[in-house]
């Protein structure tokens, strides 16, 4: 940890925003957290450890524009979750996205890189979002601006190695030995992380909720 470094964050940030100390290598974990859950947690103590991070920031969207409102809890609802679900000190939950106005993962690392100059950032990913991440804004961009890590999730897993922002990429993709050092390479650069498996997922949390208020 950076112990007693002053912080980057300005003065005239968002209430919403985390400090950060000049050096602090920070790993962001996007996503809707509908709701949050241990598979969360799991992927975010993995990371802090392999990567070398110093710290993960869980970023609750307001609304991922990929995915349908239907069905989707209030933020209120999943911030609070994710509150819950973060039970290491080392994670924090932000809503910074909310307080930024930023509904794309591209323009939410810009306003990051503006906020905190002295800051190393990596996304973190699983492999399902690797999957569809051509379907980002500016994914292109996205894989040049910052460092990727992705890990492992079945059965996402043999399909997201083929495809295309892999395939794009492949040239970038940094040996699973050489991970403590991605913070510090030059993107793109991005690793695929096979870690032992978390059988939490959200959607099937959300599935055995709706059949339990059913059955109430």
């Amino acid at each position: 940890m950076t112990g007693s470094r002053s912080h980057d964050t300005p003065k005239d940030a968002p209430q919403d925003i985390p400090k950060a100390a000049p050096g602090e290598c920070i790993g962001l974990l996007g996503g809707s957290f509908n709701p949050a859950h241990a598979g969360h947690l799991h992927v975010s103590l993995w990371a802090l450890d392999l990567l070398d991070l110093d710290r993960v920031w869980w970023l609750v969207t307001p609304q991922n524009p990929l995915k349908p409102t239907v069905g989707m809890a209030s933020y209120s609802e999943r911030r609070g979750g994710a509150e819950k679900a973060a039970s290491d000190p080392r994670i924090t939950v932000t809503g910074l996205e909310r307080d930024l106005g930023t509904n794309y993962t591209i323009d939410t690392l810009k306003a990051l890189w503006e906020i905190y100059p002295h800051t190393r950032f990596v996304w973190l990913m699983g492999a399902d979002s690797l999957l569809e991440a051509h379907l980002w804004k500016s994914w292109r961009d996205l894989f040049r601006l910052v460092p990727i890590a992705v890990f492992n999730r079945q059965p996402y897993s043999s399909r997201a190695l083929g495809a295309v922002a892999a395939r794009r990429f492949a040239r970038a993709r940094v040996a699973a030995a050489r991970c403590r050092y991605l913070s510090r390479m030059k993107p793109p650069a991005w690793v695929f992380l096979s870690i032992p498996s978390h059988p939490a997922s959200a959607t099937r949390i959300r599935a055995r909720s709706k059949v339990f208020r059913q059955d109430a």
